[in-house]
């Protein structure tokens, strides 16, 4: 069967060539930025000139980790930068990656160092490993460009990664959670149980007498797709804005039309601000938080 498209991750690093080699190639300072690892450990070498050996982990929760094998298995230099390649190996009965091997090369530039990656697999675990591959591996060239966007940070801003993997879990816990309270109040109020009081609100109003119901149901899909949006687009500072304008419209006009609703326990005056408070979280935190879209995914045409 014919091999997968390899995984290739571009980024520009406004550092120079010897710290990005230093930073990635060091196993204690290259685990602390790379996702894909949880702990790397050099083995000692009989001669200098021999492929260098390492043990390699990673960690998959519930105390639960994959161990492998990697060898480098060449460096070379020349005019514009460095290269270096390795081949790694597992046998653990859970790692979806049998074998691969791939290249890091490092190009000097008057502005920083161009930092880039290739690197192809074979599947583990036979048919089974190869449907499991067509999510994994792009989840796997995901986690390399987010790493490698989290190391350009810490490079160039001095941002240390454990700081930009906790700002990172804040911010799409803060998304996860607007988007749910968004999907749910749009589809279990508005189209599942109308008659829990949200229909009385709508026919309070008196504007679209014997079209209450569709209305609801209009809401709560927009609602739905609104609350959706936030999976898919919440780096974008103007949907948080949008939605922080939202809360506060209907937040006043929910108040208007019932005031005594202020009195309630979990009104929607405490949800408004709760939500109010996550999507200023959000924006806060989007400021040089880690993304892979940044980097360059695709090989180029002509290589360097």
């Amino acid at each position: 069967m014919k091999r997968k498209k390899p995984i290739y991750v571009e980024t520009f690093i406004r550092s120079d060539l010897d710290t990005v080699w230093k930073y990635s190639q060091d196993p204690k300072l290259h685990e602390q930025w790379d996702l894909r690892f949880s702990e790397i450990t050099y083995l000692s070498k009989e001669r200098e000139d021999d492929p260098q050996h390492f043990l390699y982990k990673t960690n998959i929760g519930f105390g639960m980790s994959i161990s492998g094998t990697g060898e480098s298995v060449g460096k070379r230099e020349n005019q514009t930068g460095k290269v270096s390649s390795l081949k790694f190996w597992t046998k653990h009965p859970l790692s979806l990656i049998k074998e691969g091997s791939g290249y890091w090369k490092y190009i000097d530039t008057n502005e920083g160092t161009k930092f880039l990656t290739l690197y192809n697999y074979n599947p583990a675990l036979g048919i089974f490993g190869k449907i499991l591959d067509l999510l994994f591996r792009p989840l796997l060239g995901w986690a390399t460009a987010w790493s490698f966007d989290t190391f350009r940070l810490w490079l160039e801003k001095g941002i240390p990664p454990h700081l930009s993997f906790c700002r990172s879990f804040i911010f799409y816990i803060a998304c996860f959670i607007l988007s749910f309270i968004w999907i749910y109040q749009g589809l279990v109020p508005k189209i599942l149980f109308q008659h829990t009081g949200e229909l009385d609100l709508v026919q309070s109003i008196g504007w679209f007498q014997g079209y209450e119901s569709v209305l609801l149901y209009l809401l709560g899909l927009f609602q739905i797709l609104f609350g959706l949006t936030f999976l898919l687009f919440g780096r974008w500072k103007s949907l948080h804005i949008l939605n922080i304008i939202a809360l506060l419209l209907l937040g006043i006009a929910a108040t208007l039309s019932d005031v005594t609703t202020l009195l309630t326990p979990f009104n929607t005056t405490t949800l408004t601000i709760a939500m109010l408070g996550l999507s200023f979280i959000s924006l806060l935190s989007l400021k040089d938080l880690p993304n892979a879209t940044a980097c360059i995914r695709k090989v180029p045409s002509r290589r360097e």
